[in-house]
């Protein structure tokens, strides 16, 4: 069986945490077609997001009281482990910073959040009743990898390799780009057909993207590991997400 996002010892889920949560809904429909509705199985009632008619994600508002004030529009990104307590334990034996202890979500799973070594947050899920995302290969709109620019990639590639007891086949550990000043965080890279046409809706609509040099359509660049085009799409909130053209 092929490693794909969402396999054990893989990123497996997203959590939008936003201010916004109308605007962040009506932003990403618009550009990736993603779907935002509540989920009238899950307890909380969460709003769940579908690529395709699979979902590949929640979204948190950060005016609940359980987010500390002035918490930051981010995106949490779930590892997929066999068991959250030990691999906690070994993150932290690793250099990790321990954010969240282990607790039971519900019956859905176990989670952790922690800090790894080079400064990116990332969350470790053991499932239950719920394993994350699950779509077929080539889903419009869907996860395809998640990338971590830092400073320090092979420390980090060590670290997840040490982590989870294999190497991730759907991470990728790049050097960030040498004017980059912002702390390291993991992203999602999500395949669409028409670069061009995303990017230009996006102008259209008077958000932002960004690119490697810049903002605007000159922000398409070649991506150095797949040698597809690129680009870095960003919500008005600052919630990226690197876009690659599908492969033809």
């Amino acid at each position: 069986m092929t490693t794909r996002p969402g396999s054990l010892n893989e990123f497996c889920w997203m959590d939008l945490k936003t201010r916004d949560t109308a605007g962040t809904a009506a932003f990403f429909a618009k550009t990736l077609g993603w779907r935002f509705a509540v989920d009238e199985d899950d307890w909380r009632k969460a709003v769940k997001i579908s690529a395709g008619g699979h979902l590949i994600g929640s979204v948190s508002d950060l005016a609940n009281p359980v987010y500390p004030p002035g918490t930051p529009a981010h995106v949490a990104y779930y590892l997929a482990v066999d068991d959250v307590d030990r691999r906690t334990q070994a993150a932290t034996a690793k250099g990790a910073r321990l954010v969240l202890p282990p607790f039971d979500a519900g019956d859905q799973g176990r989670i952790a959040t922690l800090v790894d070594p080079v400064g990116a947050a990332f969350s470790l899920w053991q499932a239950r009743h719920f394993a994350g995302w699950t779509y077929p290969p080539g889903t419009a709109g869907a996860p395809h990898r998640m990338v971590l620019a830092c400073d320090q990639p092979d420390r980090a590639r060590d670290f997840y390799r040490e982590l989870t007891g294999t190497p991730m086949a759907c991470a990728d550990f790049v050097p960030a780009p040498g004017r980059d000043v912002s702390a390291p965080q993991w992203e999602l890279a999500v395949e669409v057909a028409d670069l061009d046409r995303l990017v230009s809706r996006v102008d259209h609509q008077g958000a932002h993207h960004q690119g490697q040099h810049g903002l605007g359509q000159g922000s398409i660049t070649d991506d150095e590991g797949s040698g597809r085009r690129a680009a870095r799409l960003s919500s008005p909130e600052g919630l990226t997400f690197q876009i690659r053209s599908a492969e033809t």
